[in-house]
């Protein structure tokens, strides 16, 4: 081989061009390299016998012995860590990587490599173990969803506080659609909210929803079975989706959103930080504007933009949305009381007196209240503020020989009849003997 350290990409190179007739000043100047190492390449040829047919032929390390002088000292051979083991060994607590070189060199003595390149051997191999499989996204099938770190202050024209809102970004797996919007928290009623918007915005539903694990929806964050609140699971039932949350502290399993987020604070929060803005609904207009306009800007490497490819691909694929929106309600566990009744805010409502002492779910709408037994609705009340009041149903009230004494409760203005102006309501309730 000759002295010049070349690749052997070059030397083809030079050979190739030899071939086709070039003289060696050509063959320098196309090909970048010094005339004196040409020369060496083709006179190295010329005395071991390689002809500029063969060069094409032989694979890298056959052409390099064919051109390297007889006799000449051959390179030295050092042994190759073993970096599957030191993976392992690096798992341990307090393992160093300067240790297992120590190791190392102990174990093949001169022939052992430096630890710069002892380092270097083990970081392309931990390189080579990170790799991912690329996610097809069918139209209509996933919308992703996340919050962005960075925030957009408001501030109250009177008296001048200054309360950060959260930015929400969801996105079509197919087409790339980005739906954005500012709200105050990113507790579970604005983060239903936003999903229930940007359902909206996309004039339809996607078959899969997948959040990250925020602690409002998910209630235990599981590699394989997540537990979802009880209002995102009611969420997702009235929308006809199915809630899959991301794994914890695996990004990639929604890196659509991921990317949509980085995109979105480059694009369109740092675009307004220069603007103030007074109201939530200021802040969302102006970030509306710029959404519109990042959708419409066309992809860097194919064809059209996230408008055109939505109007393609995913409109046409999503479900459509319920008749009547999702009204919002919380959800709590409450137990019968012996007087037939539970405590929903300071006011109680009946319930069938078969189930006394029972623990009952409570579904609280902003008018209405329902109680669910092993998921069977059982009860259902208008909703009452008045503090200490009952709302009592007659047929929920026992009959029979076994009853108590009459018990008097202050009655809630305009329960259905049951209480008179200015009179308790009073009913009869049996206790089991």
């Amino acid at each position: 081989m000759p002295t010049v350290r070349l690749t052997m990409k070059q030397t083809r190179e030079v050979v190739r061009l030899r071939i086709l007739g070039l003289n060696q000043r050509a063959i320098a100047r196309a090909t970048g390299v010094s005339l004196g190492a040409v020369c060496q390449i083709l006179k190295a040829c010329t005395r071991h016998g390689v002809s500029l047919d063969q060069v094409a032929c032989l694979d890298d390390g056959a052409l390099a012995r064919a051109l390297t002088p007889t006799g000449a000292p051959a390179p030295p051979i050092y042994a190759t860590p073993d970096c599957a083991t030191i993976h392992q060994e690096m798992k341990r607590k307090g393992m160093t990587l300067q240790l297992l070189w120590k190791e190392y060199c102990e174990s093949h003595g001169p022939n052992s490599y430096r630890y710069t390149q002892f380092c270097a051997y083990y970081r392309r191999f931990k390189e080579g173990l990170k790799r991912s499989l690329r996610q097809t996204h069918v139209a209509g099938e996933k919308c992703f969803t996340d919050y962005a770190g960075p925030t957009v202050p408001v501030v109250n024209a009177h008296t001048g506080e200054v309360r950060h809102a959260q930015i929400f970004v969801a996105v079509l797996g197919c087409s790339n659609y980005t739906y954005v919007e500012a709200t105050w928290t990113q507790t579970l009623p604005d983060w239903i909210a936003s999903h229930a918007r940007a359902f909206a915005a996309f004039g339809g539903v996607t078959s899969v929803l997948v959040p990250d694990n925020l602690k409002a929806a998910v209630t235990t964050a599981c590699r394989y079975e997540p537990v979802l609140n009880k209002m995102a699971e009611e969420f997702a039932n009235h929308y006809g989706t199915v809630i899959i949350p991301a794994r914890p502290y695996k990004p990639k399993d929604k890196a659509k959103a991921e990317n949509s987020v980085l995109i979105v604070e480059r694009w369109i929060l740092a675009r307004l930080r220069h603007q103030t803005f007074f109201t939530l609904a200021e802040s969302n207009q102006a970030i509306h504007r710029l959404v519109a306009d990042m959708n419409r800007r066309p992809f860097q490497k194919l064809p059209g933009c996230r408008q055109e490819a939505f109007e393609r691909l995913d409109r046409p694929a999503l479900k459509p949305l319920p008749v009547a929106p999702y009204e919002l309600a919380t959800w709590k566990i409450a137990r019968v009381a012996i007087d037939t009744h539970i405590e929903v805010e300071g006011h109680y409502y009946s319930v069938p007196h078969s189930l006394c002492r029972q623990q009952v779910e409570v579904r609280i709408a902003h008018h209405t209240l329902e109680v669910f037994f092993q998921h069977h609705r059982v009860a259902s009340h208008a909703r009452c503020a008045v503090q200490g009041a009952h709302t009592t149903v007659v047929d929920h009230l026992a009959q029979g020989p076994s009853e108590t004494p009459l018990l008097d409760a202050p009655a809630a203005p305009g329960l259905g009849g049951l209480d008179r102006p200015g009179h308790p309501v009073r009913s009869r309730l049996a206790v089991d003997p």
